[in-house]
């Protein structure tokens, strides 16, 4: 059973005027003509600028990746996901040394803890950033699907689909790549974790894939950073407040995300192409 909560956002209030709403217009990039939603071509195109990225970048640190991505590769058509969890402070305050007008994606399902919408908003006023988005699952879709709020229970999946999937894929059409906070500690799916990848027809970027816990935690001292109001109650890894528990001694870091099931990811690291993530 996936464990439970019960505190969620809908109804209230964002004191940040900047943070933008976003209704999906579209659920799915148009596809080519034969079908698939990426061009072959494309696709082999930007699997090899992904190689060329992860060649260059193999000894980077994370403040050059993210520099030469934003001011160079990718200059105006890059966006920064974030949940605004645990660990997310430490990616917002590199990336705010390099360009405060980078968007940031933040998707806004519904279900997230108070502390964490709370957490967001002390994150944007601290680091200055002026292009916060807050992504919302489209209305008919719910009213549709989950008219009564707990698709989560029933269909975790889908509900990830929904709230998470749909929205940011809408979102990143206006974009060539992304920047995630995935780090290869994490857990053994993300242990061979790339620099550079490519998701449905963009590059994403995880300047902070090889991190260890350590090196995060002494990042938070070192810079000063404020932390999660939750993560002291020993809740590592956060998501929405339905289906995030505390972790227990001796588990990895999202050991708590949809705990009592066999599901490990929400659906947006695999993406619409291939379905696997749904």
């Amino acid at each position: 059973m996936v464990a439970c909560g019960s505190v969620e956002s809908a109804g209230r209030e964002d004191p940040y005027r900047h943070i933008q709403i976003m209704q999906p217009q579209h659920h799915f990039i148009p596809a080519s003509p034969n079908g698939s939603l990426v061009d072959p071509a494309s696709r082999l195109d930007l699997a090899a600028r992904a190689v060329d990225l992860n060649r260059r970048w193999a000894e980077a640190s994370s403040e050059q990746i993210l520099d030469e991505a934003l001011t160079k590769e990718f200059s105006g058509r890059i966006a920064l996901i974030s949940s605004f969890g645990a660990d997310a402070a430490v990616l917002l305050h590199l990336a705010a040394q390099v360009d405060r007008n980078l968007p940031i994606l933040f998707l806004e399902t519904g279900k997230h803890f108070m502390e964490t919408l709370t957490y967001r908003d002390i994150l944007v006023g601290r680091f200055g950033f002026t292009d916060a988005r807050s992504l919302e699952p489209d209305a008919a879709d719910l009213s549709r699907e989950d008219p009564s709020g707990d698709l989560w229970s029933k269909n975790p999946d889908r509900c990830c689909h929904l709230r998470k999937v749909i929205p940011l894929d809408t979102a990143l059409q206006d974009f060539d790549a992304w920047i995630t906070g995935r780090k290869r500690y994490q857990t053994s799916q993300r242990a061979a974790l790339p620099v550079a990848e490519v998701s449905d027809g963009k590059i994403k970027i995880n300047p902070l894939a090889s991190w260890t816990e350590a090196r995060i935690n002494q990042a938070f001292k070192d810079f000063k950073l404020p932390r999660h109001p939750l993560f002291d109650e020993g809740f590592a890894s956060i998501g929405c407040a339905p289906c995030t528990r505390r972790i227990l001694e001796g588990e990895d870091s999202r050991a708590g995300r949809w705990s009592g099931s066999e599901k490990t990811e929400c659906g947006i690291h695999f993406g619409l192409t291939d379905g696997e993530g749904i």
